[in-house]
């Protein structure tokens, strides 16, 4: 997509986001809105990267049919939308994560049975990998698919997973048997017995809901087993880190979303600055150009080859690190109780900390970025 057809996109999320921005402290105060309203104020299935044959409607740009299944279309609409509202962003119907694990696992009939109850009205989904004690790592994974008869069990705890408690469908990893290559991806009917999604309270993003999943003894089919008609070095983990380098820059645009929010919130009001408040607002406005050039950067690079996660990790340090600081240094320049006199800034300190620990934390993005600098992947990414 050319620079002129993506500014377009950009001007129309612009024009969804004002709707978001309306119900962003309601669904700060009540989650649960996700399913009562909010999927009725914006066009959901033309901004949740649903297929071509689910989503008769496309966005269309210049005439042009916009899918938003392209990590790059993807960074430069959610950007404008998380401007107004990230938890709304976060709590729409649609694939989210699940979504790319599909794209490289599934089957024509997973595929088929996955699109078809997705697009089948608002239909919420989830991501489940990390759990309690360990995280993400999958050397730790304590989640199992065991063999019963002719089916299989799924047994294990999943925590702080986004939209499960309202899902109708998701992806869990399990382990099916130990060693690297022991990890499978399988997709998940909520309705199934032995399934609970309960939600967990937090301070940020409250419209995504994170959820903790109590599995026991779910009834998984074969069929549901995702990736089993390729080789075991191409199924779970390798599904799993490829939609991590795929999602960490639409975090990153999450993340600069905020940070751009609470710059606008400043500057519309205050009324004066001092010469060196001045030179910190004009500073942040280079960096916020910076970094969304960083992140379109890393759209591009997931786009080529998600199995590259360099430009992915830059871009998520980048942007996290710049909503945090323009969010706390917000409260500073509006004075004593700003928090209290602008709850919407309050909301924007509260979920900009949140994107740290999603699709993994500094550290762990710093270790990928030196990875790929001594691999020379940033050379290449330069030239890109």
């Amino acid at each position: 997509m050319t620079t002129e057809l993506l500014t377009d996109l950009r001007a129309m999320a612009r024009d969804h986001a004002a709707a978001l921005r309306v119900t962003a402290l309601d669904l700060d105060r009540d989650p649960t809105l996700a399913t009562t309203g909010l999927h009725r104020a914006v066009p959901w299935r033309q901004l949740v990267g649903l297929p071509a044959a689910h989503n008769p409607d496309p966005l269309r740009v210049r005439g042009r049919p916009v899918l938003l299944d392209t990590c790059v279309e993807q960074v430069t609409v959610l950007e404008e939308l998380a401007r107004a509202d990230a938890g709304a962003v976060l709590a729409l119907p649609g694939p989210s994560m699940s979504g790319s694990v599909i794209a490289d696992l599934a089957d024509d009939q997973q595929h088929d049975r996955y699109w078809t109850t997705v697009a089948d009205g608002p239909t919420w989904t989830f991501f489940g990998m990390t759990e309690p004690a360990h995280g993400s790592d999958p050397g730790g994974m304590t989640t199992t698919l065991r063999p019963d008869g002719d089916r299989l069990l799924l047994t294990g705890t999943k925590r702080f997973v986004g939209n499960a408690a309202r899902a109708r469908l998701g992806v869990v990893f399990a382990r099916r048997h130990s060693g690297p290559l022991g990890v499978v991806a399988v997709l998940v009917d909520t309705t199934r017995p032995g399934f609970e999604a309960v939600p967990l309270p937090t301070l940020g993003l409250r419209g995504l809901q994170l959820s903790e999943l109590r599995m026991r003894d779910v009834p998984i089919e074969p069929a549901d087993v995702l990736g089993r008609h390729r080789s075991a070095t191409r199924q779970g983990m390798w599904a799993a880190t490829r939609t991590f380098h795929r999602y960490r820059p639409v975090v990153s645009c999450l993340a600069l979303g905020v940070a751009q929010a609470a710059y606008d919130l400043v500057t519309a009001e205050r009324r004066g600055f001092r010469s060196h408040e001045r030179h910190l607002l004009d500073g942040w406005a280079q960096r916020l150009v910076g970094t969304r050039a960083l992140v379109l950067a890393a759209a591009h690079s997931a786009d080529r080859d998600p199995a590259d996660g360099t430009l992915a990790s830059a871009a998520k340090i980048r942007a996290t690190g710049l909503a945090e600081e323009i969010t706390t240094t917000a409260v500073r320049m509006l004075g004593p109780g700003a928090r209290w006199d602008h709850p919407l800034l309050d909301k924007l300190v509260r979920d900009a900390r949140a994107f740290e620990f999603m699709e993994g934390t500094g550290n762990i993005q710093r270790l990928t970025l030196a990875q790929g600098y001594l691999q020379g992947r940033l050379g290449d990414a330069r030239a890109a």
